[in-house]
């Protein structure tokens, strides 16, 4: 017997005062719905109440994940102008007597004008990895829809041992404690890698507390409403920011090089092109290892194909924008890479202004205590001069970005793997040298066998500046209340926004 649930899903994901937000609802037996909608920060915020909002069974269509489902709108939302830009949390309820089920959407209400500090959500790489309705993006498919609801753990989670993919306790090889964690919580097994929970939500509450103000953007508005920049001083990526269209890339890299700041408190970052399409921007297009069969390869279009930016078909390497990139990183306290790690930056420039008032010295190691450093992380390369670490600029970073603070990481081969390649299938070390360098022979996986995390930063021509964490896991020291973390990032929303 089918389980009793409601779901459902927002459409469109961004809008702005004086538009409306158009809930798609599915109830079991058609049962009216309860509705809230509050946002979200360092307080909860209730916008909206309904109750009884009618709403029929819709089946999930066999194409859901790359089509959308089209369900009916059953709620119109209109946004007011007292709506302050965040995430909005949608709470769907229907009451089946002794019990009552309860599912979560979102939407984001994005900054009109005087947004002085935007944060862009990760959408994209939320879409990459949510399996509701089908494959994702990592299970064979090649295009995902916004349109349709998030798999459970997207949106929120339980606490509990395991809630993070990053291993912050005894080494532990094989992620048992994340994989029972989802399993006893029944999430989606790629709720560890992507949502609202672990990364973006713990930044705002805590820069909320702090007394700054945050706009919120999704990835989509970033290449739909570049506008959304017009007036700030700061963007800021925050988490596992991983899936980049080039409208997106554009709109970021026009703001700096005009004097804007961007600081990307994240890992991963911007690793795969994507492309927004659809005649709403509603379907996410991404063939990654596929990207042959890309319709644009063999075209005037070639550059736009969906595989890593630095791929040597699109020689475009996220270092341009970010300082570093996954390809010169890799992964710190998962599998079997770098699992005893110390989980945290040896500190090499201390008296740049970023650690101001954190009595950081030379030497010393910073983020420990929250593992702020692992998951995916993303590094340069660079040699020593009379003891500290400089960029070569052979991957595209700056030769002006300044190593604040490394730490070791590396990439998955065959025996570390947590899910090892088939017979056949190259390794992920492997994949990446034939992709960055065009061959796959041993010289070429030498040249990024040993990565880094990297916090560094560099400045424009225009004052315009860029700061990158290296790492996914940033937010955790906000979250843990790492002293020292939340310092540094004091000093760069003060600073730079």
């Amino acid at each position: 017997m089918a389980r009793e649930r409601v779901t459902g899903y927002c459409w469109p994901q961004s809008a702005r005062a004086g538009e409306q937000v158009g809930l798609h609802l599915s109830s079991s037996g058609g049962r009216p719905v309860r509705v809230e909608v509050a946002r979200i920060g360092a307080e909860r915020d209730v916008v909206f109440e309904a109750n009884g909002v009618e709403a029929g069974e819709h089946d999930v269509p066999k194409d859901a994940s790359a089509n959308g489902c089209g369900w009916p709108v059953a709620l119109s939302l209109n946004v007011e102008s007292t709506w302050k830009s965040g995430y909005y949390e949608v709470v769907m309820e229907i009451d089946l007597g002794e019990k009552v089920r309860r599912d979560l959407a979102f939407f984001v209400v994005r900054p009109d004008v005087g947004a002085r500090i935007v944060l862009a959500l990760a959408t994209n790489t939320w879409n990459a990895y949510n399996d509701f309705g089908g494959p994702n993006l990592y299970t064979g498919g090649t295009q995902v829809s916004f349109q349709r609801p998030m798999a459970a753990g997207y949106l929120a989670k339980p606490p509990g041992k395991g809630r993070r993919v990053t291993g912050t306790g005894a080494p532990d090889p094989q992620n048992a404690a994340h994989v029972g964690y989802v399993t006893l919580n029944h999430l989606s097994p790629y709720a560890g890698s992507a949502g609202w929970p672990d990364w973006e939500l713990p930044f705002i509450q805590w820069a909320e507390r702090e007394g700054f103000e945050v706009a919120v953007c999704t990835n989509a508005d970033l290449e739909t409403h570049p506008e959304v920049l017009d007036d700030a001083h700061l963007y800021l990526s925050v988490g596992h920011d991983e899936y980049w269209s080039r409208g997106m890339r554009d709109t970021v890299e026009a703001f700096v090089a005009r004097g804007g700041n961007a600081a990307f408190f994240s890992g991963n970052t911007s690793l795969w092109q994507v492309r927004l399409e659809g005649q709403d921007h509603d379907v996410m297009v991404g063939y990654k290892g596929f990207f042959r069969s890309d319709p644009v390869m063999g075209t005037d279009r070639e550059v736009e194909a969906t595989t890593f930016w630095s791929d040597v078909v699109v020689g475009r390497p996220e270092n341009l924008m970010t300082g570093v990139s996954f390809t010169r990183g890799g992964y710190h306290r998962i599998g079997r890479n770098v699992t005893s790690g110390l989980g945290g930056y040896t500190v090499h420039r201390a008296g740049h202004w970023i650690f101001q008032g954190t009595g950081l010295g030379y030497g010393d190691v910073l983020g420990v205590g929250a593992t702020v450093v692992g998951y995916e992380c993303d590094g340069c390369t660079f040699t020593y001069r009379d003891g500290l670490p400089y960029p070569t600029g052979e991957d595209g970073t700056p030769l002006n970005f300044e190593i604040l603070g490394t730490c070791p990481t590396q990439h998955f081969t065959r025996e570390t793997a947590p899910r090892p390649p088939k017979p056949g299938e190259p390794s992920e070390l492997e994949y990446i040298a034939a992709r960055v360098f065009g061959t796959r022979d041993p010289e070429a996986m030498e040249r990024i066998r040993h990565g880094h995390a990297v916090l560094g930063i560099s400045t424009n021509a225009a004052g315009g500046s860029t700061l990158t964490s290296g790492s996914t896991d940033w937010a955790h020291g906000l979250a843990g209340r790492d002293p020292q973390i939340e310092q540094i990032t004091r000093n760069v929303l003060q600073r730079l926004g």
